[in-house]
């Protein structure tokens, strides 16, 4: 059985508790930190950056390749129009499937189909340029990230007008 201590006994012990308790909560004097405002609370987050972290120009040898892929695939939409516009004609008058002009038309529409390869592969290059730089860099810079997206757009539209052709040719002549 356990014996409770007198009042004043456990009244001192309480005490002695309290002040050990206290004691370690406190620590040698030192310079404490500022409550102050730091410099980065300045700033409202509300006010717009006014221009990228990094503003460089597109780098030279990007802008080049660039610009070659984007010729190279100006120069497959050369080479697939005259071929798309004969594939036309001969599937206008190819007659029903397995004739002697389906299958002209069929060739020639095959033919297209080849010359879209400059296109395509200019597009392929340009992406891997993105994920190359991604991959190397971890990020893009936003005027380079501008233009690898310009020639994305350029290459992108040829091949879509290149493949609504190519698509309605197969519709038409049932491939």
């Amino acid at each position: 059985m356990r014996r409770a201590l007198p009042f004043t006994a456990r009244t001192l012990a309480l005490a002695l508790t309290s002040l050990v308790a206290l004691g370690a909560c406190s620590t040698p004097g030192g310079p404490y930190p500022s409550l102050g405002p730091r410099p980065g609370e300045a700033i409202d987050p509300r006010i717009a950056v006014v221009r990228p972290i990094n503003d460089r120009p597109v780098t030279a040898g990007l802008e080049s390749r660039l610009a070659g892929l984007v010729a190279a695939a100006q120069r497959g939409q050369s080479e697939f129009a005259p071929l798309a516009s004969q594939a036309e004609r001969l599937a206008a008058s190819a007659g029903k499937p397995q004739s002697d002009g389906w299958v002209a038309a069929e060739q020639a529409l095959s033919a297209a189909v080849a010359a879209r390869e400059a296109t395509a592969r200019a597009l392929g290059d340009v992406d891997a340029i993105e994920a190359e730089a991604l991959a190397t860099n971890g990020g893009i810079a936003p005027n380079d990230l501008a233009a690898i997206t310009r020639a994305q757009a350029d290459i992108g539209s040829l091949d879509q007008r290149q493949s609504g052709r190519i698509k309605a040719l197969q519709k038409r002549l049932g491939s």
